[in-house]
């Protein structure tokens, strides 16, 4: 390796809170590559995730499967932006999700605004909302921190079901069916999975910037020591405000490429927890808590097997198909400590030496 490419070299210009930070970063290869081989991984594994697509397209059924799993990788990318890497475990995300949903409906349905940019104003309102609604919460840690934003969900939940005239209530909003490509509705279930690995592969692309900035540097360092970040002169509660505004508003948009996907929203589907607000979580730390690729191999493992668990043994008993996947998950948490980069990471340091050899 050359001296250019060498680790020390990338970051010779890098400032002594930077570098601190960096010492605990939780994703080594990438932050110590150089640009342009962070490009080849990033490209190599999109092209590993669309893949699937040339072998299963028009299998309606896998295809279905596969526009869940870009849609919430891409999710789980955006909750570890706050969660993995700034150490606030959030369950209120949800909220986050479901503004985006009803913000793209209600200008679809009232406005005829586009969903192409209807999605921005349910992500703009959440990047401004998202910060004040945690801000009061972010001197809470661990499950403190986890309980509060869990109450914001249930609270909005409430919200959601008495605004009729915002929501729909109860009964929700329903998309009506026009297919055009101006109003994000499709024939092919293939284009809804194009647009999700669209969508994913923006928040992959967004994250990767972020944590070779000076705010994700900072944002690892607030993870490790707050106090220790706070003495060497880190602002930690603007980091921890950008750092929601950033993932709240991702999760917004995927919440509104979910509902035009479904066409049918109401508050028990953008509100549930075991669903949507914890499967955030459970996606990344399955896959990898507090590393760039973590929430996607999280995803891939965890939602096909949900739906095939669900198609294949939905008949058998109830809750069948739930114990199976609850056993797979118990197994991942044994086993893979640190998720399942977390295992691909140690094969990989054992067969370096090897190889060296």
């Amino acid at each position: 390796m050359s001296k250019a490419d060498s680790p020390e070299a990338a970051h010779a210009d890098e400032t002594p809170e930077r570098a601190v930070a960096f010492a605990d970063a939780p994703d080594p290869v990438l932050g110590l590559l150089p640009w342009r081989r962070v490009a080849v991984f990033y490209l190599a594994g999109l092209f590993a995730a669309i893949a699937p697509m040339g072998l299963l397209a028009h299998e309606f059924f896998w295809v279905n499967i596969l526009t869940y799993t870009y849609l919430f990788a891409g999710l789980a990318v955006a909750w570890n932006i706050i969660a993995g890497f700034g150490g606030q475990f959030s369950l209120g995300h949800g909220v986050f999700f479901a503004v985006g949903a009803y913000t793209t409906v209600r200008l679809f349905l009232d406005w005829h605004l586009t969903p192409w940019l209807g999605l921005l104003p349910g992500a703009l309102i959440c990047a401004v909302a998202g910060p004040l609604i945690f801000w009061p919460t972010f001197r809470l840690k661990g499950s403190f921190f986890a309980i509060a934003t869990l109450a914001f969900n249930q609270v909005a939940f409430v919200f959601a079901n008495y605004f009729d005239s915002l929501t729909g209530g109860p009964r929700g909003l329903q998309v009506p069916f026009r297919a055009g490509t101006a109003n994000m509705i499709f024939t092919s279930p293939d284009a809804y999975a194009v647009l999700m690995f669209g969508f994913m592969a923006m928040a992959l692309a967004i994250v990767i910037v972020l944590m070779r900035s000076r705010l994700g540097y900072y944002l690892l360092a607030v993870r490790e020591d707050e106090d220790a970040a706070r003495a060497a002169g880190i602002s930690v509660t603007r980091v921890k405000l950008r750092a929601t505004a950033l993932s709240a508003a991702l999760t917004a948009i995927g919440g509104g490429l979910f509902a035009m996907y479904i066409r049918t929203i109401d508050p028990p589907t953008l509100f549930s927890l075991p669903d949507i607000g914890v499967k955030f979580a459970l996606l990344t730390l399955i896959g990898g808590m507090g590393t760039i690729a973590g929430p996607v191999l999280g995803a891939f493992l965890i939602v096909p097997l949900e739906s095939y668990f669900r198609a294949a043994l939905g008949g058998a008993g109830p809750g069948v198909y739930l114990i199976l996947l609850g056993a797979v998950m118990i197994a991942a948490a044994l086993f893979m400590r640190r998720g399942v980069a977390g295992a691909i990471d140690a094969v990989w340091q054992r067969w370096r030496p090897a190889r060296k050899k």
